[in-house]
């Protein structure tokens, strides 16, 4: 299973948030509410949409999708997390990992262009009003959305396949969960080729999203400035400002997380870059999206007020 001078592993032990066993349970507590809080919120926005006509356009299509990628996300790491916090010895087996790091890989790509198309949603919105229908139709939709899911998956396999040919010096991962550079620590063999390949490919497909959002902001921000009316100019800003707190804290922690050379890792460091961008940036979104949102927040009404007439 491995090659070169590591010895062969048939599972790994993630060291989780502490090894401390009288905090293992308070954790668990903890973590458990944020995952229920996290799936409910995001499931919360998925069923908003699917039931206020209000709410079926591009903006919101993006929107229920990008919650049905937080939920997928969170349950890539978050149960394996709960489940070795109640155990003895937090094992998880060799191919149970890699799936781990392809799932995790996967979705934080299709994450990114995810984000861009919404960026570029705003921007048609926003300097384009009268020809918005028109240039973001159905079809559009759901080829940027389909492509943002292939281009995730196509990154996530070229990682996790590099990452599957190191051997390993040792099977204690100092991590809540499998990703890339925690396992580059453990590899008996150099990983040069692998940091260059996660430095190339993997700040193409994370670049290429971010260049593509700040060009949609800088043409959404230069038109704003053209508008007189600053009640106009407000309006225009309140529709951009969920999306770019969701990039600012989505964007900063990944950064910080892959695109640094495997000698500056540190255990506690990542550990709480991880939690940002894998528990706490999905458990925000349905809040960040519906707390500043009038649309969402008056179709929550008319969804309540419909359900009690169905009531009487």
């Amino acid at each position: 299973m491995d090659k070169g001078n590591g010895t062969p592993v048939t599972e790994f032990i993630l060291v989780g948030l502490s090894e401390i066993p009288e905090l293992q349970q308070y954790l668990f507590c903890i973590f458990l509410c944020i995952y229920i809080i996290t799936v409910l919120g995001n499931a919360s926005i998925i069923l908003i949409y699917k039931f206020s006509l209000s709410l079926h356009t591009p903006m919101y299509f993006y929107l229920s999708n990008f919650s049905f990628l937080e939920i997928c996300y969170v349950s890539t790491s978050s149960p394996k997390m709960l489940q070795n916090m109640l155990a003895e010895k937090k094992r998880i087996s060799f191919y149970g990992c890699f799936t781990q790091i392809y799932g995790i890989v996967h979705l934080a790509g299709t994450e990114f262009y995810v984000l861009a198309a919404m960026a570029y949603d705003r921007y048609n919105a926003i300097c384009h009003p009268l020809l918005y229908r028109i240039i973001m139709n159905k079809a559009v939709c759901i080829k940027l959305l389909v492509g943002s899911w292939v281009i995730g998956a196509a990154n996530a396999l070229v990682h996790t396949l590099l990452t599957h040919t190191l051997s390993f010096c040792s099977n204690k991962v100092n991590h809540i969960f499998c990703d890339v550079p925690p396992l580059l620590k453990l590899a008996c063999t150099d990983t040069w080729i692998n940091e260059i390949v996660m430095y190339i490919i993997g700040g193409s497909v994370t670049g290429g999203a971010f260049i593509l959002i700040i060009i949609s902001y800088i043409q959404i921000i230069s038109t704003i400035l053209t508008i007189h009316s600053a009640t106009g100019r407000k309006k225009a800003f309140s529709t951009c400002t969920s999306h770019l707190t969701v990039v600012t804290i989505f964007y900063g922690s990944i950064f910080f997380m892959y695109l640094r050379p495997k000698s500056s890792y540190a255990m506690h460091h990542d550990t709480v870059v991880a939690i940002m961008y894998t528990i706490i940036a999905p458990l925000l979104n349905p809040f960040i999206y519906s707390l500043r949102n009038n649309d969402v927040k008056s179709a929550v009404r008319k969804l309540l007020n419909r359900r009690k007439l169905a009531w009487k």
